[in-house]
């Protein structure tokens, strides 16, 4: 692969493959594709439930090309979300996994909070839980 000789942006389709390839071995999946559909999903579900300046400082936090997915479509004009409750935010996880449909939306949702603790600063994840109502930062536990 030729570079561009920037190392962040160089390395920026390896550090996403490490995150796809972590998120499938928690989940025991063997579907990169899927792993990111999952993955892209509950960072946009996440960015619409929190305030505008709680999504910006997580997305300072995540990796360059993560980051680009991150802010994918985002209107921060529509955000917060409404409603905010743990149904919505399963509900809006599961949405695009029409065939075959995700089995646990809440599992998969909490596959992607823990590889977001290992990945990021402990310091942004308890900001982001605290930013969450109490029953989407039982998820983050």
């Amino acid at each position: 692969m030729k570079t561009i000789e920037i190392p962040s942006l160089d390395h920026a389709p390896q550090v996403a493959a490490e995150w796809l390839n972590l998120l499938c071995e928690d989940l025991g999946w063997h579907d990169k594709p899927r792993a990111y559909l999952l993955l892209r999903t509950t960072l946009h579900a996440l960015r619409d439930f929190l305030t505008v300046d709680a999504a910006v400082d997580l997305a300072a936090q995540l990796p360059v090309l993560l980051r680009g997915v991150y802010y994918e479509g985002w209107v921060p004009t529509r955000t917060p979300a409404h409603p905010r409750g743990k149904a919505a935010f399963l509900a809006r996880v599961a949405a695009p996994f029409a065939n075959p449909p995700l089995e646990d939306a809440e599992e998969a949702a909490v596959a992607v909070f823990d590889l977001l603790r290992r990945r990021l600063s402990s310091g942004e994840i308890e900001q982001v839980a605290h930013a969450l109502r109490k029953p989407l930062r039982e998820l983050w536990q």
